[in-house]
């Protein structure tokens, strides 16, 4: 059995794991667990105290999106009941900015569906952040797809912080997922964000029937990007989606792939995102000894938990909520 204490010893010296003690973690037996969690505790505390970070996300397009992505409820290959608008006004999305303050979400996150924005709704989304930052000082997570880095420039001017887009799963299982943009594709809007000077936010989504060797390349190559964020999302089969009645995952593993995640990128934001209460069930608490940062709220298109139900569960778990109070103007 390893030492996994010694694992985190050694991750905090510096030092990456070897692909076999990466495919260990995701293979040790659920009596190795407190343990495995303890040791990944070490170093997320190292780096990060006992603070979690509240994400929030509004769905300014729903559905309508040309991708074929297997998981996604609003890609035009699935027939899931959900509802479709194009992007909202500037008031709707000001009034989420001001109930992610009132929640103490430190990130708010503009999200739309489609493979990538037009110019107009780079300008829309712009506006809009200008304002949020003028009253609420919040950081700003935009997530509209691939992006030109024209798009960015056009962003990072306006204020937005972080960009999110994710790479979802590994390059070897990449085409079992999608087919309408290549994983590179992915890669280089990361990259293109990166190199205007924002903040790069790339994840994973857990349980698309990849292999342990697909979770573990998953790991090291947003280690290589160099993501500051990374959001660990747990498959929420959605029926009329190609995954749909796909089940692979238990709360036991959930909580392994997030150790592995905080292992491999130790000094990173890890933060568990969609699927977390349907797939992590009653174990949720015990995910924020490897994760610092979730989601609040409801996601995309599926219902999270009452947010008084994850400020309870913090509190509780005896973490304190990072957030830095800034004063209203002219709410």
């Amino acid at each position: 059995m390893i030492n996994w204490d010694k694992v985190a010893d050694q991750v905090l010296e510096g030092k990456e794991i070897s692909n076999e003690q990466a495919l260990a973690v995701l293979n040790s037996s659920d009596a190795e667990l407190l343990n495995l969690l303890q040791a990944a505790y070490k170093v997320r505390k190292h780096y990060y105290g006992n603070k979690v970070k509240l994400n929030m996300i509004i769905n300014t397009k729903s559905g309508l999106c040309p991708e074929n992505c297997g998981y996604c409820s609003q890609s035009i290959r699935s027939t899931a009941p959900i509802e479709k608008y194009k992007m909202v006004d500037k008031e709707s999305i000001l009034q989420g900015a001001k109930r992610a303050y009132d929640l103490q979400a430190g990130t708010y996150c503009i999200v739309a569906s489609g493979r990538g924005p037009s110019n107009k709704e780079i300008e829309h989304v712009a506006e809009a952040v200008q304002e949020i930052k003028e009253k609420y000082q919040l950081k700003v997570c935009a997530c509209l797809g691939l992006l030109k880095p024209e798009q960015a420039v056009k962003l990072k001017e306006a204020g937005v912080d972080r960009y999110n887009h994710n790479l979802n799963t590994s390059a070897s299982h990449h085409e079992q997922i999608t087919t309408t943009h290549t994983y590179d594709d992915r890669v280089r809007t990361v990259n293109t964000v990166k190199e205007m000077g924002i903040s790069p936010c790339s994840g994973v989504i857990i349980g698309m029937k990849e292999r342990k060797e697909d979770v573990v390349s998953m790991a090291r190559s947003l280690k290589a990007l160099d993501a500051d964020s990374i959001p660990v999302n747990f498959l929420h089969a959605i029926d009329g989606t190609p995954l749909e009645g796909t089940d692979e995952l238990n709360p036991r593993y959930c909580l392994k792939v997030l150790c592995l995640f905080r292992f491999v990128n130790p000094t990173k934001e890890i933060r568990i995102s969609g699927g977390r209460e349907v797939n992590l069930g009653s174990l949720q608490p015990l995910g924020l000894y490897p994760a610092n940062s979730i989601f609040v709220g409801d996601y995309l298109t599926t219902a999270g938990q009452e947010t008084t139900a994850d400020h309870k569960m913090i509190e509780e778990m005896g973490f304190e909520v990072e957030f830095a109070q800034a004063s209203l103007q002219s709410v």
